[in-house]
């Protein structure tokens, strides 16, 4: 067909969704039980957003539907892969997911404390980092009083377990 006959009005350009958090091929989705509700939660504002609209007869609206359904495929996606993981079954004395995590890195005199979540859970600002991350992974089942060293390319930093909780 000629391109002289192509309406270019009815062509609507599909809008890029942007990627969940990154799990690595072949990972299970663990979560929290706050990680699974935040899910949830997510999940039901996108849907109460969806519902919201009038109708379809908006370039515009039609556009943000779109998105929405996007975000909404993904965000199923991860809901229905997400393993939940009871944090009181765990082991108490050992870093593993769920775990709140104290650590004195080598020549510093303050502590750092973080929690171990789900990749959709971590955020740096609440100081809650991904199981799937090198510091995460690197303390997975050391115990209080033991000690790693983290490589971070061109140096190293020591640190040691202060304290391990699951409040």
């Amino acid at each position: 067909m000629s391109r002289a006959f192509v309406n270019e009005d009815n062509q609507e350009e599909a809008p890029l969704i942007p990627p969940r958090a990154p799990l690595p091929n072949g990972a299970i989705n663990y979560v929290t039980p706050f990680g699974l509700q935040q899910l949830k939660t997510e999940k039901a504002k996108l849907q109460e957003e969806m519902d919201s609209f009038p109708g379809d007869d908006d370039k515009a609206k039609r556009f943000s539907k779109q998105l929405i359904k996007g975000k909404l495929s993904l965000l199923d996606e991860r809901i229905q892969s997400a393993r939940l993981l009871s944090l009181s079954s765990e082991e108490k004395n050992e870093v593993r997911f769920g775990a709140i995590v104290t650590l004195k890195f080598e020549g510093e005199n303050s502590s750092q404390t973080f929690q171990i979540v789900g990749v959709d859970e971590a955020n740096v600002k609440e100081a809650k980092i991904a199981f799937t991350s090198p510091i995460a992974r690197l303390l997975s089942g050391k115990k209080v009083g033991e000690q790693a060293t983290l490589d971070l390319g061109n140096k190293t930093r020591k640190m040691s377990i202060i304290k391990i909780s699951f409040d």
